[in-house]
C-alpha cells in the first residue's frame, strides 16, 4: 500500500541506517522537519542532479538537533531508514510530497565468500590509508555498510539503493573496492620512489 511522505531532495544518497548531519534552511524544508520533529515522522531523501530527481530514495528520521537558530534554520542529524519508490508526486503542502512504495530485496542472498572478500578489501584499504574507520556492523546489509565507509560519489550510492539484490550489490563493491586499493597502491608506489629521487629503494 502506497504512503505519503514529505520530500527532501538533495544532491546526495542516504544509506540505510546511516547517519548524517543536515543543515536546514530553505522555509518549505523547515516546514517539513518541524512536522516530523512533532509528528515524529520520517521524511523521504531523493537524490536530485543535473539528470534530475530519481525515483529511489531512502526514509529519514531525525536523531538528534545539534542547533536550532533565531531565524529557525538548524543543524540536524538524521539515519537513513527502508528505501521507497516514488509513485505519484502530491500537493497541499509547502514542501514536496509523494506518494511512495517501500522497496524490499529479493530473495537473492549472497555467497558467504562474496561477503568475506568484500570485507577483506575494505580492510585493506583502511590498512593502505591509515585510517581508524571501524568495521561495518550487523544492523544493514554488509554492502551498505561498506559504502557508507568510502566515498565512491552519489552515482555508486545511487546503484546501490535502487538494486534489490545483495549479490549484486555486494559485486559492485568488490569491484570498487579492488579499484581503490589499486589505485592506493600505485599511488603509495609513485610516493615512495619520488622520496628517492627516482631511484626505487635499496632492498637489504
Amino acid at each position: 500500500m502506497s504512503e505519503e511522505l514529505g520530500l527532501f531532495p538533495l544532491p546526495l544518497v542516504l544509506l540505510p541506517a546511516e547517519r548524517i548531519p543536515l543543515h536546514v534552511f530553505e522555509e518549505r524544508y523547515k516546514d517539513l522537519i518541524a512536522q516530523c520533529l512533532e509528528e515524529e515522522r520520517e521524511f523521504g531523501l531523493v537524490l536530485v542532479d543535473d539528470d534530475g530527481r530519481r525515483e529511489v530514495g531512502t526514509r529519514a528520521k531525525v536523531v538528534e538537533v545539534l542547533e536550532r537558530f533565531a531565524d529557525g534554520r538548524l543543524n540536524i542529524v538524521v539515519e537513513g531508514g527502508e528505501r521507497f519508490r516514488l509513485v505519484d508526486d502530491t500537493a497541499g503542502r509547502s514542501f514536496d510530497t509523494a506518494l511512495t512504495d517501500r522497496v524490499d530485496d529479493d530473495e537473492d542472498p549472497p555467497p558467504e565468500a562474496a561477503a568475506s572478500e568484500a570485507l577483506s578489501l575494505f580492510r585493506e584499504l583502511r590498512t593502505l590509508l591509515e585510517s581508524d574507520v571501524d568495521d561495518p556492523d550487523e544492523r544493514p546489509p554488509l554492502s551498505f555498510g561498506l559504502a557508507a565507509r568510502v566515498d565512491f560519489g552519489s552515482s555508486a550510492r545511487q546503484q546501490l539503493i535502487e538494486s534489490t539484490s545483495e549479490r549484486r550489490r555486494l559485486e559492485l563493491m568488490r569491484r570498487l573496492l579492488q579499484r581503490a586499493v589499486q589505485k592506493t597502491r600505485a599511488e603509495r608506489v609513485r610516493r615512495d620512489v619520488a622520496a628517492t629521487n627516482g631511484r626505487p629503494p635499496d632492498i637489504r
